[in-house]
């Protein structure tokens, strides 16, 4: 016990190996370190000092203290810099150092993201229910805003997807849905950039993946279907009976034009009745008994 040393009483239990530590990791201990090789060594009785390991131990503390500094920072992303929680600087790819303990950085990827729009029931302007999902691409383009202007850019796209997938396929029917999947994901899209563009998030595309319809609804479709194509035939066969029809009309005026035509017509045919084997073909009267034509 030492009295009188700068009006207080310090109370020192000797044997001290401060300066036989072997590991300085601890912040605290460090501090400690320099408070007592400040002390006079006068009221310091019992303390051991080895003076030969003190640059040691100040290289290794040197040391660890720049190792836990060093960060890498790929190309695909940009680390937010924080000093003491208050926003610094946008680290760039590469080798970087930051202070240990005063400085923290929160790492952002600026690749193109993608994730899924859970499915969502939806009720069309014609009230058919059905299931629709969906999936958006997006990018980082300002690292700062997505950190500092959002808590969870991820969560908060993802619900803004969502809502705007009920909003927009809630306001048309289920034909158009079907029909015009990327419009509805254009009008889906800007509903969504609208929102993220303060955020620094660009919303590269949103696809309307999947439309899950009600069994009885998907069978009505079917049979729709079906009857479309039973009309579509029809009109197919009438077409083509008009259309052969005029073609036969035709040939029959040039036929009418020439007595050899309708000679060589007429062998044509006997020709492809004989080729089936299984008829006998009579003529009551010669051919050159037939009306013919003169002009």
């Amino acid at each position: 016990m030492i009295n009188g040393y700068g009006g207080f009483t310090i109370i020192i239990r000797v044997e001290i190996y401060l300066t036989h530590c072997d590991n300085f990791d601890s912040i605290l201990g460090f501090c400690i370190f320099k408070f007592f090789k400040r002390i006079p060594l006068a009221i310091l009785p019992y303390q051991k000092i080895n003076r030969m390991n003190t640059p040691l131990i100040i290289c290794i503390i040197i040391g660890l203290f720049l190792l836990g500094g060093i960060r890498i920072v790929f190309e695909y992303k940009r680390a937010i810099k924080f000093r003491f929680g208050k926003y610094v600087k946008t680290l760039q790819p590469g080798f970087r150092w930051i202070i240990p303990i005063i400085d923290t950085i929160q790492i952002v990827d600026i690749r193109v993201i993608t994730f899924n729009i859970d499915s969502q029931e939806v009720m069309t302007e014609d009230n058919v229910p059905c299931s629709i999902d969906g999936v958006v691409f997006f990018r980082i383009n300002d690292p700062e805003k997505a950190v500092l202007e959002v808590e969870e850019y991820k969560f908060a796209i993802t619900q803004l997807a969502q809502a705007a997938l009920r909003d927009v396929c809630g306001k048309v029917e289920l034909d158009t849905i079907l029909s015009k999947r990327e419009e509805m994901g254009k009008n889906i899209k800007a509903i969504v950039e609208q929102e993220t563009e303060e955020w620094g998030i660009v919303i590269i595309d949103v696809k309307i993946k999947d439309i899950q319809l009600p069994e009885n609804m998907r069978r009505m479709m079917a049979n729709q279907a079906e009857a479309e194509r039973s009309r579509q035939e029809r009109i197919i066969l009438a077409l083509a009976e008009e259309q052969a029809a005029g073609k036969l009309l035709e040939a029959g005026k040039l036929i009418d034009q020439s007595p050899s035509a309708i000679k060589l017509r007429l062998y044509q045919t006997l020709a492809n009745i004989a080729s089936e084997k299984n008829s006998t073909i009579l003529f009551p009267f010669p051919e050159e008994v037939l009306p013919r034509n003169t002009k």
